[in-house]
């Protein structure tokens, strides 16, 4: 049995509070603002570690508690930030209550973190996927006793915070550096000036990086050049996009179908092994959840029904690409629900808003759960403590990231023109009107799901073929540096320590800055 401390202390809970409301506003801020959410994971440890430190009898499982609690709310944040705004740059008078909002996002912080609770085993313990913020946010912790280490760390932290601050701040460093320029149906080669996504490319190895850079390379430079000798570049980029979403659902359709069939398998043989109480446990909320989302919203009984399996599967991929990759696309999550439903149903405008919220909180929330239980598996940290810390933080953060929406909304408005200029709600606005080209996410869709049953990263695949060019890049150049650090030392153990703590200082380093130069252009 495994010696879990129990760590959720009031002093944690109190100081957790704090820090929530904090990161929770500034999140919501930069989400708006820049289109982007650093992972506030290690800058939340190295906060928690700060205050705490100064009382006696703290230890390391206490701080990894408090850090939870924290960092909860800056998730849901980006849940709402990269959704709702979506309603008003359609059409700015649409009135959607602050109650509903605040419903929606309560609903998707309570069963992200319930559905990751029954994950966490799976996905951690039994798959040990990567979970690099999950990682640098332990080697943080652990490396403050160990001198060496916490130079390397600190090292490396101290260079990417002064790296951030100069490119995001001072704007005296480019935010993508181009390889060369595109030319006819090609797109240019940049590469994205982050740290922090080095490193995570560093982290998550020659593989899925690979994959990842794979994706890239098949979606701009391989389909849209040869496709351009038979149609139009701006409809093979449409294609390129759905196809990259098809096969994220893709693999969340055949992992659903492994689950099936792994069932099937057991009642086969009489060993099916069904837990009522965990049936229960996942049923009775979400039965909870559709009266709450029907009665107390605009989403009718039946959107509120249909939408928990899928909110239950956008959860699952979430998880599963956070861990894979370090990268949680919510938004994505959120149109791949918000189509399906509209396939089957036809949901008002709002309330198709609603939809995109809830799952992006949900999904969002998710990613940072399961970072958080990354490093407690790593501490031996109870995993019952972190999942409450996470529940109350994703309640109060919930309704700090409402308040903070419609101020801004109020204040600045949003779209084109605003100094909140949402870019990922704009995307989901765009595509709230169906699909841009069905022929490519029914090929991803099919290529996915059969990848997945075959245990291949199609996921993976289908972000390369989705994401920007600059992100993919630089992911891949990460992983490169880490296969040849490793590949050409002595002490290959030694190295990939050492490895892994310049990674997570270049994570925590341009995630601390990121959301400290938030703040600060908040309060300004």
């Amino acid at each position: 049995m495994k010696n879990y401390a129990y760590p959720l202390t009031f002093r944690a809970f109190v100081v957790g509070i704090v820090g929530l409301v904090i990161i929770t506003l500034s999140s919501m801020y930069v989400a708006l603002r820049m289109g982007a959410l650093p992972w506030p994971t290690v800058f939340v440890t190295v906060l928690s570690m700060a205050v705490l430190s100064r009382f006696r009898n703290n230890n390391l499982n206490e701080i990894n508690c408090c850090h939870t609690l924290m960092s909860a709310g800056a998730m849901v944040s980006g849940g709402l930030a990269f959704t709702i705004p979506g309603l008003w740059i359609l059409d700015k008078s649409a009135d959607l209550p602050i109650s509903e909002v605040m419903v929606i996002a309560i609903v998707g912080a309570l069963l992200g973190t319930l559905f990751t609770s029954l994950i966490r085993k799976k996905l951690i313990e039994k798959e040990q996927l990567p979970y690099p913020m999950g990682v640098a946010s332990y080697e943080t912790l652990t490396s403050v006793d160990d001198s060496k280490s916490a130079v390397k760390l600190f090292s490396a932290m101290g260079f990417s915070s002064l790296f951030t601050f100069f490119r995001d701040f001072l704007s005296a460093i480019p935010q993508t550096l181009q390889v060369f320029p595109s030319f006819g149906p090609f797109q240019a080669l940049s590469v994205w000036t982050s740290p922090m996504a080095l490193g995570i490319g560093a982290m998550i190895g020659p593989v899925l990086a690979g994959v990842w850079f794979l994706g890239m390379v098949i979606g701009y430079y391989i389909l849209v050049p040869i496709g351009s000798l038979f149609a139009s570049v701006d409809y093979l980029n449409a294609l390129r996009n759905d196809l990259g979403i098809g096969l994220m659902v893709g693999t969340g359709v055949g992992v659903f179908l492994k689950a099936v069939l792994s069932i099937l398998k057991k009642v086969g043989k009489g060993s099916a092994g069904f837990d009522k109480k965990n049936i229960l446990t996942i049923l009775l909320p979400m039965l909870l959840s559709v009266v709450v989302l029907s009665l107390l919203t605009e989403l009718t009984t039946l959107e509120a029904l249909l939408m928990m399996p899928l909110l239950f599967l956008a959860t699952y991929l979430s998880s599963m690409l956070t861990g894979q990759t370090g990268v949680n696309p919510m938004e994505v999550f959120a149109i791949l629900v918000l189509l399906a439903l509209s396939a089957i149903l036809s949901p008002s405008l709002g309330a198709s808003f609603l939809i995109a919220g809830v799952v992006a909180v949900s999904a969002g929330l998710a990613g940072d759960v399961m970072n958080d239980l990354k490093s407690g598996y790593l501490l031996k940290t109870r995993p019952s403590s972190q999942l409450l810390a996470e529940g109350i933080g994703g309640v109060v953060g919930a309704i700090v990231a409402t308040f903070a929406l419609f101020v801004l909304k109020d204040t600045y408005g949003f779209g084109p023109g605003s100094e909140m200029a949402a870019p990922q709600a704009q995307a989901v606005a765009l595509m709230v009107s169906g699909l841009n080209s069905e022929a490519g996410f029914i090929t991803g869709l099919l290529v996915g799901c059969l990848f997945s049953l075959l245990s291949l990263p199609a996921a993976t695949l289908g972000l390369g073929v989705y994401l920007p060019v600059h992100i993919s890049s630089i992911m891949g150049l990460g992983a490169l540096v880490a296969f040849l650090f490793e590949r050409y030392s002595k002490d290959r153990n030694y190295q990939k320590k050492t490895l892994s703590l310049i990674s997570s200082g270049f994570l925590g380093g341009e995630g601390i800055t990121g959301v400290l130069i938030a703040i600060y252009m908040m309060l300004s």
